[in-house]
C-alpha cells in the first residue's frame, strides 16, 4: 500500500467518482491508468509521473471544517489507515481517498483519544469500506 501525499495526487484522485458513503465520510476512487493518461501530455523528463508505482494508493483527508483539533484529526485518521490496510487484498490497484465530509459532535465525543470516538470512526469507516469494495 502506497499513501497519498502531495495536493496533485489527492486532487486526482477527488476529481474521479464517490464509491460509497456513510453519514461521515465519503470513499473516492481514481484508477491510476485513468490519472496517468491525463497526466502524461503535460509531463516532461523533469517532472515525475503521478503514480510512480502501480499499487493501491490510500489517502485520508480530515479537513480543519470538520475536526477543530489536530489530536482528532490524527486519531481519525489513524483509524482510516488501519481499516483500509485490512482491507487491501479487496481492492484493485486505483487510487482511493477517504475524506470526511461531517464532523463528529464534541458534546459527544469530548475527547479525541475516548474510546466511543475511536470505536465510532473505526465501525463507520468498516462499513464503508466494505460498501466500497467491488463486488467479486
Amino acid at each position: 500500500m502506497q499513501r497519498l501525499q502531495t495536493r496533485p495526487q489527492f486532487q486526482a484522485v477527488l476529481a474521479g467518482a464517490i464509491v460509497a458513503k456513510t453519514l461521515h465520510f465519503a470513499l473516492h476512487c481514481n484508477a491510476l491508468d485513468a490519472m496517468n493518461a491525463q497526466t502524461m501530455p503535460a509531463t516532461t523528463h523533469d517532472t515525475p509521473d503521478l503514480f510512480p508505482v502501480q499499487d493501491t494508493w490510500v489517502g485520508a483527508m480530515v479537513p480543519k471544517r470538520w475536526a477543530k483539533r489536530a489530536v482528532t484529526r490524527n486519531a481519525i485518521k489513524r483509524q482510516i489507515y488501519t481499516v483500509s490496510a485490512d482491507f487491501l487484498p479487496r481492492y484493485p490497484q486505483a487510487a482511493w481517498v477517504v475524506r470526511l465530509r461531517r464532523d463528529f459532535s464534541r458534546k459527544e465525543f469530548v475527547s479525541a483519544s475516548s474510546e466511543a470516538l475511536t470505536q465510532a470512526v473505526r465501525s463507520e469507516v468498516l462499513a464503508l469500506m466494505q460498501a466500497g469494495a467491488p463486488k467479486a
